[in-house]
This record gives C-alpha cells, structure tokens and sequence, in this order.
C-alpha cells in the first residue's frame, strides 16, 4: 500500500477484518451508530468483532455505564467510563492464553445530532483504547470531540462512521506518525462536514507525543480555528472551558512575555474585574498567539512554538492558538460560548488598535469596516489599551490622542463614548521602553541586560534550554 493512498471506509475496515490479531468491542451510545456497520458490510467481521453494543436507551445506559452527576451522556467523562467498562469485559471474558496474540481494542463513542429544529448542529466523544503490541500490559488511548457542521441528522451519522473507522484503522496502521493518524482521520470526509477541535493521545506508543502539537495540527491544517491547553500541557475543550464564562484574552507574540505583557494583563484585569458581573472565579484569562504570528515564510517552527507555550505556562496560564487574524472573528468565537450576561475583554496595545481601525483590514470581508465592528463591539465587549511611548516625540499615545483615518473619527468616538475602548492608566512607566524585538535581539546575541526585562524565572528558563536561540556567549570566551 502507498503512504499516500487513501482508503475508503469499507476497505480500511475489510483490511482491519482480514488481519487476524485485531480483536475488540464497539459501543455507541446517542446517535453513534454508524462505526460498526462498516464492519459488518465488509464481510469478514467475526475475526475482529467481539461484541457490538448500542446502550441507546438512557436508562439502560445508566445501568451499563453509572449515572453522571451532571446528568449529561455526552461528556468526555461518559466515554472514558463506557472505554473502561468494555475493556474490563474483554480481559474478563477472554483467555490471555488463547488469545495471547490478539491486539485487543475497544472503540466508543456518544453523541448527540442536530435537533429538529435545527438550531443545535449536534456533537460528540470518539475514542479507542487499544493494543499495538500483544505484549503491551498498558493500553494506547486516542480521544477526540467532534462538532457537526452537517444540517442533517443522517449526513452527520454517516461521517461519524467513517470518521470512526479512520480512526480504528488510524490507531494500528498510523500509530507511528500521530501527525498522519490525525489528517487520516478526514479521509473521505471533507472539513466542511466536521471539525475536531480536542484531541488527546496517550499510553507507551505516544509517550513522547506532545499534545499541544497535536492541538497546533488540528488548527493548521483547518480541523479547527482554536485550540486551548492549560499550563501543564494538557488540551482542554474549549466550550467546557468557556462556557457561561466571562473571558480575557490578551494577544502577542510572547516571544519572550516580558514585564510590559504581564502589567498590561494585571492593569487590564483591574478594570475587567470592575465590569459588572465579572468575578476571579467566573472569569478564564487567555494568552492568544495566532497562526500567522507562529508561521515564518509559511512554516512553523515547533520548537519555537513550545518554547512560548512553555513560557506562559510557567506563569501558570492557558494559551489559545487561532487561526483569527482579525479581532472580531476572536470575540465572534468567544460568543458562541457564552451568554448575554457574561463580559468579554480584550488587552490591546495603541498600535493593535490602530490595525483594527485600519479600513485594508476588512477588504475581504462583504460588509467591510461596519461588519466587522457590529461582531467587535458588541455591547459585552471592552477593549482595554495599553498606551505608547514615542520616543521620537516623547508624547504617550492613548485612546485620547491616537489618530485613526478621517472617515473613521465619528466612528471610533462613538465606541470610545460608549466605553468600548478603555484606557489602562494604571500602568507602570518604566515598562513603556521594553520592546520584545529588541529582547529577543539580545537574547540571540547573548548579551547581558534583557534578564531585567522578564518576569521572575523566565530568564532562568531561557538560559536552561536554550530558547530563542540562547548561548552563553560568556562562559564560551
């Protein structure tokens, strides 16, 4: 078989049928129902198919599987509990002796559709559990949530069979290249029928995958426009996270954070913490990189990438990755999650504010300038601005003083009137010098000095792996 050869569904699952060694269980539960009937059509099952079960009715679930405190079935917690349960049944009830050769795997998932009304697209919880060497006595796990962009109940069962059986396959031929595994996972299905916006691998044959690569592929190759991991590296699913929360997202480069990011997040947060209904406990701070801001010349360097990942983990905050070049996709992202009740704020700097009302900024977009606004500044919305030095001129720009084209003046007056853009004035003026470009430059240089810059064992981190190109040009000489 080519590496680039793309199977069908029903040949992926005639191959997994005709291999003697893979043996396992489906479970599918809502309306995933689809995965296993691939392997029935494809003749050849009783080879692999030791059971395949559809606990459809809740209750009956509920007996299986346990109740769920929340009282949702479609929950990452549901399919790991449903994985659990099944592979406890396969070591029960099959001998070890004589079936020391088989490569055993459960397969699961539980989802819901869309409605009738067609309002709610539907989602859902995919996952294996499996064995890649007989002798493996831990399992391999893959788990990913999906969402359905299909405006039919039948079309997005139909994907989620195949998306199923890519995965199943995916697992045992791919599971060396967890890169190829994931884009696998769309062979025969376009990225407009389905997005995939967590993913998580674990167990011995991924134990040197990174997820928050994984999380970097999923955007980069379009499954999804935003990621989000926690400071420990794991991947979180965004509208759990964000859910009926008050969100802060601070955008950048953080290449490195330096004590200006950090006085924008505290000082813009003073304000945010002001608004009306904004608590600490209710509230999820966000640092976003974009896409393009992680590509050079195209291409993403890795390393680079986990090198700031790990940074602002340090500091013990979630990163966002998207593919939102422009602010309002950002908010209009923030917004499917969260309520009318619930404030969004953004912490900009002059010149973030000045592309934003940069006209050439929109030209792609139908309704330009007006449209994009209308997702920017709803009434949720605070921008909060970070002034400038200019040191040309010495004069310190602000929402007061900033100039944004003629035709835009009234404009950006009214949001300014109505409190969408507020200035940040308790800011610490010996950070209004500190310019990342210029760090950076002497960190790659190995010049003292930008060790000040940084906030408390940051540069620590720097200097022990070596990031941004780092050398310790004085213990060389």
């Amino acid at each position: 078989m080519s590496f680039d050869q793309v199977l069908s569904a029903k040949q992926k699952a005639l191959e997994i049928n005709l291999d003697p060694n893979i043996y396992g269980t489906f479970a599918e539960i809502g309306a995933g129902q689809e995965t296993v009937r691939f392997f029935y059509r494809a003749g050849g099952a009783s080879g692999t198919l030791a059971k395949a079960m559809s606990a459809y009715d809740k209750d009956f679930s509920d007996a299986i599987y346990g109740k769920e405190e929340d009282g949702r079935y479609v929950t990452e917690e549901r399919l790991k509990k449903m994985l659990d349960h099944e592979m406890e049944l396969i070591e029960q009830r099959l001998n070890n002796e004589t079936h020391k050769e088989k490569l055993f795997f459960t397969y699961a998932n539980t989802v819901t559709t869309i409605d009738f009304t067609k309002t709610y697209k539907g989602h859902g919880w995919v996952g294996i559990r499996f064995r890649n060497d007989p002798n493996q006595v831990e399992y391999n796990e893959i788990i990913f949530h999906v969402r359905f962009k299909e405006t039919s109940a039948q079309l997005q069962q139909e994907t989620l069979g195949v998306m199923g059986v890519n995965l199943i396959y995916g697992a045992y031929f791919y599971n060396d290249n967890p890169r190829r595994l994931l884009r696998s996972l769309y062979d025969g299905l376009d990225k407009d029928q389905v997005e995939i916006d967590m993913v998580n691998f674990s167990g011995p044959r991924f134990a040197y995958v990174d997820n928050r690569l994984m999380s970097l592929q999923l955007v980069k190759n379009g499954m999804t426009d935003a990621v989000i991991f926690g400071p420990n590296g794991k991947n979180f699913l965004p509208a759990a996270l964000l859910y009926k929360k008050n969100i802060f997202a601070m955008r950048g480069s953080f290449r490195p954070v330096t004590h200006v990011n950090l006085d924008m997040l505290q000082s813009s947060l003073d304000l945010f913490m002001n608004e009306e209904e904004v608590g600490k406990e209710d509230t999820e701070i966000l640092f976003e990189i974009t896409l393009s801001n992680l590509s050079s010349d195209g291409e993403i360097d890795e390393r680079d990438f986990l090198d700031r990942a790990d940074i602002i983990g340090s500091l013990g905050y979630n990163v966002i990755i998207s593919n939102f070049s422009e602010y309002y996709k950002l908010v209009h992202y923030f917004t499917e999650f969260t309520r009318n009740t619930t404030q969004i704020g953004l912490g900009m700097g002059v010149n973030n504010l000045l592309e934003v009302f940069n006209p050439n900024y929109y030209e792609n977009l139908p309704g330009g300038i007006m449209e994009a606004f209308g997702k920017l500044f709803k009434k949720n919305v605070m921008v909060y601005l970070y002034p400038y030095l200019n040191k040309e001129t010495n004069q310190l720009l602000n929402s007061d003083n900033l100039k944004v084209n003629e035709n835009l003046k009234e404009l950006y007056k009214f949001f300014k009137f109505n409190q969408r853009i507020k200035d940040i004035e308790d800011y610490n003026p010996a950070y209004l010098d500190i310019y990342s470009r210029k760090i950076l430059e002497q960190i790659g240089k190995g010049e003292e000095g930008w060790e000040n810059h940084v906030p408390v064992g940051v540069a620590e981190l720097i200097k022990e792996r070596g990031m941004f190109g780092y050398t310790n040009t004085y213990a060389l000489n």
